[in-house]
């Protein structure tokens, strides 16, 4: 296990001495509504009663109030603890308890009675488990499968760095519909955004996914307003292409305090919509390139026109 790690839900050290950064005001195409209604409400319930966490929550998603209101919760396993430190993220960094082997179960549960046709799971990053919880990720989309087999499944993983290559060919064999990892920004901002990864790994990662099978679909995204430019910007676009992957989101970042990486600045509508051209010039089935665009909003609706693409691309109406 690595020594660095704290007890449960403490800060890393250098995240609580991490100098303060302004928060700047959000502009109007940023705002969002409060989480309210019925439906909110349910989805809350569900997820208290059986024990889970969500990235919505943890990670403070401006869009938890919409998706939240028509059932659509990201599911977040393996705990609510993070052993990496990201500068932008919100979530807890510190020494997770150990796997919970009845979650699996749980997150079936819940994605049973939320009626979900098309579900999220994402998770912390769990470097101090030695396969990086690629079984228990796996684990998961099979009790799902069983629970609800019509439900079609897309995972957000960690990288699985500090893994042997054998722990990603495990959640591959466990078929998910969609595997999404984010590259998360431009390689030159990631000493500073993201010091805990390496950028040509999650890219190769991402690569190796078409490789074990070439039919499943390969998501990944990145924010900006961290300080890269819209050349850096495309350069991602022409690497992720190189590896084949299918859908593009791009968002704007949004920090969630002082302590974490500051804005650099908000990225307008139009430029969003430049990125989006740009991106479907350069061969992508799919891409979501708004400012409050997230990897997992509105994901069940992207999935359906994904697969659209892909028949179209293939000539089948």
């Amino acid at each position: 296990m690595p020594r660095d790690l704290k007890i449960p839900g403490e800060r890393h050290p250098e995240k609580a001495h991490r100098a303060d950064n302004a928060q700047p005001k959000k502009p109007d195409w940023i705002r969002v509504k409060a989480p309210t209604g019925e439906g909110y409400k349910k989805t809350r319930d569900i997820m208290r009663t059986h024990r889970l966490s969500t990235v919505c929550e943890e990670a403070g998603c401006p869009n938890v109030g919409e998706c939240w209101s028509q059932g659509h919760a990201t599911m977040m396993i393996m705990g609510e603890i993070c052993t990496r430190g990201c500068t932008f993220c919100n979530v807890a960094t510190g020494r997770p308890d150990a796997l919970d082997v009845f979650e699996p179960g749980r997150v079936a549960d819940a994605v049973q009675k939320l009626g979900l046709s098309h579900v999220v799971i994402t998770s912390v990053d769990r470097d101090d488990v030695e396969d990086g919880g690629a079984e228990h990720f796996a684990q998961t989309i099979r009790a799902v499968r069983r629970r609800s087999p019509e439900t079609t499944i897309e995972i957000l993983t960690p990288d699985f760095l500090k893994c042997a290559p054998e722990a990603l060919e495990v959640v591959v064999a466990a078929r998910p519909d969609v595997f999404n990892h984010n590259l998360e920004t431009v390689p030159g901002l990631y000493p500073s955004v993201r010091p805990g990864a390496r950028y040509f790994h999650s890219l190769r990662l991402l690569q190796r996914v078409k490789e074990l099978d070439p039919t499943m679909f390969t998501k990944s995204g990145i924010m900006v307003g961290l300080g890269e430019t819209g050349e850096q910007v495309r350069q991602v676009m022409d690497d992720m292409r190189a590896a084949d992957i299918d859908f593009l989101t791009i968002g704007q970042y949004l920090q969630p305090s002082s302590k974490h990486h500051g804005v650099d600045r908000f990225i307008t509508p139009d430029e969003f919509a430049s990125y989006e051209r740009s991106a479907y010039g350069k061969g992508f089935l799919m891409v979501s390139a708004t400012p409050l665009t997230r990897s997992s909003y509105h994901a069940g609706d992207d999935f359906a026109r994904l697969r659209d693409a892909r028949l179209k691309k293939l000539g089948v109406s």
